[in-house]
């Protein structure tokens, strides 16, 4: 039987709903901590079209369409039918299998269609939280004893249904540990005017290599913005450092800041070699980056509590102080106490865990000097999340004692650890003060998945403020709830294991559909193991098997993580390209294996570097699948780096394994055929509002359907062609269908040097592209490298179009129409004169179309504001005065040929 997604998928309508609130899974990606989210709208969509027939009905298949249209517009619309639908066509429930779930939202989409789901993730870390999300928070928990937890005092808001059991246990279970927690902590956090603070202003300090003082490094003085409509000058501190008593300490005042910081940029970035000094208000010795990173990695960085935070309880406006004795006094106590805090069984209170090698991006705070996990916190910090993790351990041992199931107090004290993981991401020496929105808690991940490291970071105290357990407790609560109205799941099934072994029967699975790791874009290990060690804590009780790892240094285990490790090969780390194929490749047909003969593979994908795609289509036709179907939607939000992450279109495509009696195919008319499906999809993708981008990216998926028919593809000598050959064909084929117009004129009929340039700004301007998509764009226009030299300029970090003032080729009259409309641009700020220079070397003029619809054409698709974009409008608005300096130009250049002939009249003669 075909599946709706081998011939049709509802591509603009994902689009459009994972913009939307329903769609974009924003909710649920709320419940846990994880660093990839798959919007629930293409979630259901990729389940959905993977499991409903194509019937041969033309009628049907259009009945069928509208059904999928309708379902993309809420979480419940169209449930009763397509359940019938479903039932009807597989006579029970449809198994659906995600081997790389993640957070788990296939299952959880896949449950809400009441297919019975499985989910499998390396990530032990990974499989809780997907287990909270898709399994536990719709499992049927009625017959659970009530919890011996009695409410009093000041309450979280109630925001679940007295009838909804686990909304109203994890709310009752999280206001025990804030109790607790609060108690706990109380003697360190001291109150002032009978309120706790919101937070502390920290930064490290340094022994100064000139005079010997101790110095707090701070990057900003600035603590709260101005705010002129509400007659709020905004606050600010400056250091004071006393010579007599060779200490340090913040001076707090209203207004914009006084002073100037102790750490001030040196280089262009603050990760070049320059990079940030550290300057000693003592004495005004500079300390290079490379010294301060030296003396904080030999372990003489210490703590300094600098500012104390109240809010306003009036306003709530955050109000900046100096720190009392008191509150110095108390930070020192939590240090001390730190020390004698008992352990949780076999495992230290403070986390020992050591870092591994090569985490220098993704676990910044290594490159000064930190080891083990729990060096990312300051004492105070390390403290609170350790009792913390003791009052879940607490709360969970009284639940069993009174009867509560194993399970269900897995799945409560599991919600308070996804509480207690948000806090993290706010309880590091990477957590900044940020100013906007009049003063919050940063984020500690500088993207995706980088851990940042900051000398100076903010502390949450113990008020109900943002960032605080009751803010955690309440967004907690209020995210199960939702996740739980948004439509009722069957309870899915989601454990850690790998998906190169699935615990799986041959053809047990309807339909396997997943969204696996993106090659190098993000360290989903690396970058959870500090959630990890600290879930490892909290978990102890309720689930002492997540502490299981066979890594050596009791992290999450690395031998069979499916990801390419960003510098892994330099650092002598298995996560290799080589490493990544094998092992997809082995997945992929894993879930070849265990599909049944009538399901599908579904597989989403997505990034920006296209040798990315020619390994996964690699994999997926080694793993012995062929593609049947492929769709591009707008999906993801971007990223920050165009070399990696700046994903917007992700691709799903439906698989099955390859027929064994497939024909061999002639070049020729497969190049043929890969052109014509391409064409016919280009009319598709621009109907759904796909870039030119996004399209090159989504003409992998016709290439490798098309040569998927066939067991192997010759070209006339009788020798095998490889799939990049296809690749390259479908992205020539994009930028053909696309028909693009220079103004007027067709841009295939510009020279090939101008065609090449003119497709590069079309799709990507100014900004920048991998390094590998230069050279792909290169072997799509039939050209070599030398033939795009001086065009773009090439950095460590990928590739933009040139600017004029780079460009360096003289002019001749060989020159292309890009190098001339560069040239031209260059010499715009030395006047009309030395423009006409280069129109003459050139050898063109005033009615030269090409060179002036390619003027025209840099001038509209380029940032407006850039000095080439106002030189070329400028040469335009100048065309009759240039044509006038040219004409006069090459006169007078006659007329000196003409004088010098008749000087040497012999010379002319011979």
């Amino acid at each position: 039987m075909t599946r709706m997604i081998e011939r049709w998928f509802p591509c603009a309508e994902v689009s459009d709903a994972c913009s939307e609130s329903w769609g974009s899974g924003n909710t649920e990606s709320s419940l846990w901590v994880w660093f990839a989210k798959r919007p629930v709208a293409q979630s259901k969509a990729a389940v959905l079209t993977s499991l409903l027939p194509w019937p041969d009905d033309e009628s049907e298949q259009q009945k069928l369409r509208e059904l999928v249209r309708e379902a993309l517009k809420g979480h419940t619309a169209k449930a009763k039918e397509i359940q019938e639908i479903l039932e009807k066509e597989y006579g029970k429930a449809p198994r659906v299998l995600d081997p790389f779930s993640g957070r788990a939202m296939i299952p959880l989409e896949a449950g809400r269609l009441q297919a019975e789901a499985f989910g499998i993730d390396y990530s032990p870390f990974a499989a809780l939280g997907g287990s909270l999300l898709a399994e536990m928070a719709f499992r049927d928990w009625s017959k659970e004893p009530n919890l011996p937890f009695e409410r009093s005092g000041d309450k979280l808001p109630t925001v679940g249904d007295e009838g909804d059991r686990i909304v109203t246990d994890v709310e009752n279970f999280l206001f025990e540990i804030g109790k607790r927690f609060r108690e706990y902590m109380d003697e360190f956090y001291p109150k002032k005017g009978g309120r706790y603070p919101w937070g502390y202003f920290w930064a490290s300090t340094l022994p100064c290599q000139e005079c010997g003082r101790r110095f707090p490094l701070v990057g900003e003085l600035e603590l709260r913005r101005a705010r002129p409509k509400k007659d709020d000058p905004g606050q600010s501190f400056r250091i004071h450092a006393d010579p007599k008593t060779g200490l340090c300490e913040a001076v707090v005042h209203d207004g914009p800041p006084t002073g100037t910081p102790t750490r001030v940029q040196a280089g262009k970035s603050k990760y070049a070699a320059t990079g940030r000094v550290a300057v000693c208000p003592f004495c005004d010795h500079v300390h290079s980056k490379a010294v301060h990173t030296r003396l904080s990695v030999e372990g003489l960085r210490q703590d300094q509590l600098l500012v104390a935070a109240d809010i306003d309880a009036d306003d709530g406006t955050k109000v900046f102080r100096p720190p009392t004795a008191e509150e110095v006094s108390a930070a020192q106590r939590a240090a001390e106490a730190l020390e004698i805090e008992p352990p949780f069984g076999l495992l230290p209170a403070r986390p020992d865990e050591v870092i591994p090698d090569g985490n220098t991006w993704t676990i910044q705070s290594v490159n000064y000097g930190d080891r083990t996990y729990g060096d990312l916190c300051e004492a105070r910090q390390t403290l609170g999340l350790v009792r913390l993790a003791r009052a879940i351990n607490e709360a969970t041992e009284e639940c069993l004692r009174v009867g509560v199931s194993s399970e269900y107090s897995r799945a409560l004290a599991g919600y308070a650890t996804a509480a207690m993981m948000r806090k993290i991401r706010r309880s590091t020496r990477g957590a900044r003060l940020q100013k906007a929105g009049g003063a919050q808690v940063g984020d500690i991940f500088v993207n995706q998945s980088a851990v940042s490291f900051s000398y100076d970071w903010f502390e949450s105290g113990l008020s109900n403020g943002p960032g605080s357990w009751e803010s955690l407790s309440r967004q907690t609560v209020t995210a199960l709830r939702n996740v739980r109205q948004r439509g009722m799941a069957v309870p899915a099934t989601i454990q850690r294991g790998s998906a190169t072994t699935l615990p799986f029967r041959p053809g047990s699975m309807d339909a396997v559909v997943t969204d696996p790791p993106y090659d190098d874009m993000i360290d989903y290990s690396d970058s959870s193991d500090l959630f990890y060690v600290w879930a490892k804590r909290a978990m102890f009780t309720a689930d002492p098997m997540l502490s299981m790892t066979m890594h050596p240094g009791g992290v999450q285990e690395k031998t069979g993580d499916i990801t390419v490790k960003r510098g892994g090969s330099q650092g002598g780390d298995h996560r290799t390209h080589q490493h990544y194929d094998e092992n997809i490749a082995r997945a992929f047909a894993e879930a070849r294996r265990v599909v049944s003969e009538d399901g599908v593979v579904t597989i989403v994908f997505g990034h920006g570097d296209l040798e990315v795609w020619r390994r996964l289509l690699n994999a997926i036709s080694s793993a012995g699948l062929v593609l049947t179907g492929s769709w591009p939607a707008k999906t993801e939000a971007g990223g920050a780096s165009a070399t990696a992450a700046n994903i917007v279109t992700t691709l799903t495509m439906a698989c099955r394994p390859a027929p064994p009696d497939r024909k061999e195919g002639r070049l020729g008319a497969v190049e043929s055929q890969v052109r014509d499906v391409v064409k016919t999809r280009v009319e598709l993708w621009d109907r759904s509002g796909l870039a030119h981008t996004d399209m090159l990216m989504a003409s992998a998926g016709p290439a490798m359907e098309v040569t998927g028919r066939y067991s192997k593809i010759l070209d006339v000598t009788g020798n095998e062609v490889g799939l990049e050959r296809f690749l390259i064909v479908a992205r020539k084929a994009v930028q053909d269908a696309a028909d693009i117009k220079v103004v007027s004129l067709p841009l295939d009929s510009f020279d090939a040097r101008t065609r090449f340039a003119l497709w590069w700004v079309r799709l990507y301007g100014r900004q920048l592209a991998p390094k590998s998509e230069l050279r792909w764009q290169v072997l799509a226009g039939d050209l070599d490298m030398n033939d795009v030299k001086n065009l773009l300029h090439q950095g460590d970090k990928g590739c933009r179009f040139l600017a004029a003032k780079e460009f360096k080729s003289n002019i001749t009259s060989d020159s292309s129409v890009i190098d001339v409309a560069l040239a031209m641009a260059k010499a715009w700020p030395d006047g009309l004169e030395a423009v006409a220079e280069v129109l003459v070397a050139a050898a063109r003029d005033n009615d030269d179309q090409y060179l002036w619809s390619a003027i025209a054409y840099l001038a509209n698709r380029l940032p407006e504001g850039e000095a080439d974009v106002a030189a070329w409008n400028g040469l335009q608005r100048a065309r009759r005065g240039v044509d006038v300096a040219a004409r006069n130009i090459a006169t007078a250049q006659f007329r000196t040929t003409r004088e010098n002939a008749a000087k040497n009249p012999q010379d002319t003669l011979w």
